[in-house]
C-alpha cells in the first residue's frame, strides 16, 4: 500500500511539473487561452428561444441592498423568439451577460416603476444590444413618466454612443439603433381588469396597478403564451390587483421582504447610532410583501408556482435564507422556491408541468 501511494504522490508531482513547465511555454498558453475564448463566444444559450414554451428567466433577484451574487431587480422572459425584460436593475446585464443571453434578440423592456435599483442597468442593457446587432431601436414600456426616464439614459449615454459610432462606423454601429424609444402604458382601471400591452403572435403581455405609494402608479405583468402564463408582480403591497391577474397562472414571480428582519436591523441600528439607517428600515416596511403574504396571494390565485425575488434584505447563507421564509411552509407546504439569479423555469407548451434549473 506504501509503494502505491508514493507512486500515486509521484505521478501527481510528474504532473504539476508538467503543467508548471507547460504555463511557462507560450504556445501551450495561447493554446489554452483560444479554447477559453472559443468556449465563451459559441455559449449564448439560443435554445431559451426555442418556440416551444414559455420561459422565465431570473437575472437579478436583490433589492437596493448589497449581495455578492445577486444583481439588482431583473426578470427575462423568452417567448415568441425575443426576450422581453422586466425591470432592469444595476448589475443584471452583467448577469445576463454571463448567463449567455443574446441581448440582440431583446424585443423591450417593461419597467414596474422607476426606483433605481429597477432601471439602473437600462443604458447598460441598451449599449450591449446594440454593439450585439439589434436591429431597431430599444423599446421601453412603463408607467407615465418611463419618457423622462428613457430621456435622461438617452442624454446619459449620447457622448458615448456616438464615440462607438465614430469608431466602428455608422453601417456597423448606426446612431439611431442607440436611441431607446418610451412607450407609455397609461394606469389601468382598477376594475376593468389588466391593460394590454403588446400582442405578438401567441403572445399577449398585461399589465396591472399594484399597490406601491408613494409610488404611484405602479404595475406588475402578466405573459400567456401557448398556453402557459407567468405573473411578476414588481414592488407591492398586498393588494387584490394582483390576485385578480394571478388567477389561474402557472407562475407567479413575487416581490417579498423580511419585515421581522428589517424590523430587527432598524431597531439595532437606532441602537448603535445609525439613525438613518433606522428611519429608512422602519419606512420600507409598508409598501412590500412579506414571504407569508406573497404565499397567501399565491393560495388564493391558485398559481401553479411561487418564486420570491427582490429579496429585501438578500440572505447571504442558508441559515440567513431559512429565517427570510420563516412561516411560508405553513400556508404553503410545497410549490413555492426562493429565487436566485440564473434560475430557469420552463413551461413546455400543451403541457402541467414546471420544470426549474440553474443556468
Amino acid at each position: 500500500m506504501r509503494r502505491v501511494l508514493l507512486g500515486l504522490f509521484g505521478a501527481a508531482l510528474a504532473l504539476a511539473m508538467i503543467v508548471f513547465v507547460g504555463l511557462r511555454v507560450p504556445a501551450v498558453v495561447d493554446t489554452l487561452a483560444v479554447r477559453m475564448i472559443e468556449s465563451r463566444l459559441t455559449e449564448q444559450r439560443h435554445e431559451l428561444l426555442e418556440p416551444d414554451a414559455l420561459r422565465v428567466l431570473l437575472c437579478g433577484t436583490s433589492s437596493p441592498f448589497p449581495h455578492r451574487t445577486r444583481a439588482k431587480a431583473c426578470v427575462a422572459v423568452f417567448a415568441e423568439e425575443r426576450i422581453w425584460v422586466v425591470d432592469i436593475g444595476p448589475g443584471a446585464t452583467n448577469e445576463l451577460g454571463l448567463l449567455g443571453v443574446d441581448m440582440s434578440r431583446v424585443g423591450a423592456v417593461l419597467l414596474t416603476h422607476f426606483h433605481s435599483d429597477h432601471i439602473g442597468g437600462l443604458g447598460e442593457l441598451n449599449l450591449q444590444g446594440w454593439a450585439s446587432g439589434r436591429v431597431l431601436p430599444l423599446q421601453v414600456y412603463g408607467p407615465p413618466g418611463v419618457e423622462r426616464v428613457v430621456s435622461g439614459f438617452n442624454e446619459a449615454y449620447a457622448l458615448d454612443s456616438s464615440y462607438r459610432t465614430a469608431h466602428h462606423g455608422s453601417s456597423f454601429m448606426p446612431l439611431a439603433r442607440s436611441i431607446m424609444t418610451p412607450q407609455v402604458i397609461e394606469e389601468p382601471i382598477y376594475g376593468d381588469g389588466p391593460k394590454t400591452v403588446l400582442e405578438l403572435g401567441d403572445l399577449k403581455i398585461t399589465a396591472f396597478p399594484v399597490r406601491h405609494d408613494p409610488v404611484r402608479p405602479a404595475y406588475g405583468y402578466r405573459f400567456d403564451y401557448l398556453g402557459r402564463s407567468v405573473v411578476i408582480s414588481g414592488d407591492t403591497a398586498r393588494t387584490p390587483t394582483l390576485v385578480d391577474a394571478a388567477k389561474g397562472a402557472d407562475l407567479l414571480v413575487h416581490e417579498a421582504e423580511a419585515n421581522h428582519i428589517v424590523a430587527k436591523v432598524a431597531e439595532v441600528a437606532a441602537e448603535v447610532g445609525r439613525p438613518r439607517v433606522a428611519k429608512i428600515m422602519n419606512d420600507i416596511q409598508d409598501y412590500h410583501t412579506s414571504a407569508t403574504q406573497a404565499a397567501e396571494a399565491a393560495n388564493r390565485a391558485e398559481v401553479g408556482l411561487l418564486v420570491l425575488t427582490h429579496l429585501a434584505p438578500p440572505p447571504p447563507s442558508s441559515l440567513a435564507e431559512h429565517i427570510f421564509t420563516r412561516g411560508v411552509d405553513e400556508i404553503r407546504p410545497e410549490a413555492w422556491l426562493l429565487g436566485s439569479d440564473g434560475m430557469l423555469i420552463t413551461l413546455p407548451a400543451a403541457s402541467n408541468t414546471i420544470e426549474v434549473d440553474e443556468l
